[in-house]
């Protein structure tokens, strides 16, 4: 409509203009009428030949990374921005979410936000994810995990932690989960607690270097982390128990993700590596806590996680000690209500995509041919939404860069953490849409599920597994084809 009212306007004008033109201008401009005519056609032939010489990609529509839910920004903000496609009802709730998901806890009792704690890691869901991005490897934004690998129950003398109340109760285990707590800690280290509570584990992180060298002799360092576990009083850590430093990931897009059909992502799956390309990429199957039955996991570093209301949930009481209706206390009380815990879910839903940049590059265009050459078979360009309740998420083509499945990624980034069908080498496909903003956004912010990687090159370096040979690949390309395929990624 606005196309044809813009026609209309010009059309009507222009008659009007000509008869004008011909009762008041014509006596002067009569004479000049060829240098008009000539002027005129230079201006038009400059049009055309810019338009003839513009890159065949520019005249293209550009894939949208997220659709209808794309945005065109590519600021520190970026991923902060609600999808603009968004209906009123639908902006007002995701208005309402961004209060929920920004909101801060304070120790109960109080009139604003009380439940947080006693023991706990953050105190906003904002806190860890930076400005919706991913966060740092520090305190009060990494999570650290934990898993008991054996199931002989520690002697009292054994320097084993004691029992430290129900606090790691709350970390429910659910059936077909393969995760052991560690005794009086649970599944996930609390690095803090309110007044009067001592944290379950001072935490020491350092950093290892290790030296390489590219096919052409260019050196490059990678680093590893070192995790050193000991009780508030000084206590060591008993034995036994697998240490998974995680940091969080960007929230943006993961609505889309949610509304993927699962059948389109099982046709992805090769348990068995059927087609013999080395690559046998396996969904996670977990527990629903709403629908108390299995289902495919999405989300996680180990897609442990089925939904966004459940992730939210977990979040919530995980790492902020906020009791809620799908993991209540243990007397059944809530810090918070359904209201709040969905507000929050469907900010995360409904946060826009940013779109791509330089298109037209040849440099870029360079990077994805051999992107797809290397990497497409983990980080599957395109997928599809069907239905969902918020309209604005359905049936959109998108390109997350991810088929959330898990997949073997070696020895080297091995936790020795299972968790359902995960085991301990395996890790979900990390969407790569918006990766070229991730130092934009947080600068120094690192890469991989432990931020060990400073940048995109080390992150490609530390594959290993099913992504082996496309590591290697890498590694003995020339400079100049390093070079392209990094500028693809940062052009996400």
């Amino acid at each position: 409509m606005v196309r044809q009212s813009i026609q209309g306007n010009n059309r009507e004008p222009s008659h009007h203009f000509k008869q004008r033109f011909s009762f008041s201008v014509r006596p002067i401009l009569f004479p000049h009428r060829h240098l008009i005519l000539g002027f005129v056609a230079a201006i038009a032939g400059i049009f055309l030949s810019t338009l003839l010489h513009l890159p065949a990609q520019s005249q293209i529509s550009p894939p949208l990374a997220g659709g209808e839910t794309t945005i065109q920004n590519r600021t520190s903000r970026a991923f902060e921005q609600p999808a603009p496609n968004l209906d009123a009802y639908w902006l007002d709730r995701h208005a309402v979410g961004d209060l929920a998901f920004e909101a801060a806890f304070v120790t109960a009792p109080a009139n604003v936000n009380p439940g947080l704690g006693p023991l706990f890691n953050g105190t906003s869901c904002a806190g860890c994810h930076i400005k919706n991005g991913r966060g740092m490897p520090e305190k009060g934004q990494r999570v650290v995990r934990l898993s008991q690998l054996t199931v002989e129950k520690p002697a009292e003398d054994s320097g084993a932690p004691p029992e430290s109340g129900s606090f790691h109760a709350l970390e429910t285990e659910a059936p077909g989960e393969n995760i052991l707590p560690v005794l009086g800690i649970g599944t996930q280290v609390q690095e803090q607690g309110v007044y009067g509570y001592e944290p379950e584990a001072v935490v020491q992180l350092d950093w290892q270097e290790q030296q390489g060298t590219y096919g052409d002799g260019t050196a490059y360092s990678l680093r590893s982390p070192h995790i050193q576990l000991s009780l508030w009083d000084g206590t060591p850590f008993p034995e036994g128990v697998a240490i998974s430093n995680r940091i969080p990931q960007p929230v943006f897009g993961a609505g889309l993700l949610e509304a993927v059909p699962e059948s389109e992502i099982l046709e992805l799956a090769d348990p068995e590596d059927g087609d013999r390309d080395s690559i046998s990429g396996r969904p996670n199957r977990v527990w629903d806590v709403v629908q108390q039955a299995e289902a495919l996991g999405r989300f996680g570093w180990k897609a442990n996680t089925p939904t966004l209301l459940q992730q939210s949930a977990s979040a919530y009481v995980n790492d902020m000690g906020v009791t809620n209706p799908l993991f209540p206390d243990t007397d059944n009380t809530q810090d918070i209500n359904q209201d709040i815990l969905e507000a929050a879910a469907v900010y995360v839903q409904t946060i826009a995509v940013p779109a791509r940049t330089l298109l037209d590059s040849p440099q870029v265009q360079q990077g994805e041919r051999l992107f797809a050459a290397n990497c497409a078979s983990c980080h599957v360009a395109e997928l599809h939404t069907g239905e969902h309740e918020i309209p604005a998420l359905a049936n959109q083509t998108i390109h997350a860069y991810t088929d959330l499945l898990l997949h073997d990624m070696g020895s080297e980034l091995a936790d020795g953490r299972p968790d359902f069908l995960a085991d301990g080498n395996e890790w979900r496909t990390p969407p790569l849409w918006g990766v070229g903003l991730t130092q934009t956004v947080l600068p120094y912010s690192g890469y991989l599920h432990d931020g060990r990687a400073r940048t995109l090159e080390e992150a490609i370096l530390w594959h290993g597994g099913e992504a082996a040979t496309a590591k290697e690949s890498f590694r003995t390309l020339s400079a100049e084809d390093r070079a392209a395929l990094i500028q693809f990624l940062r052009s996400l």
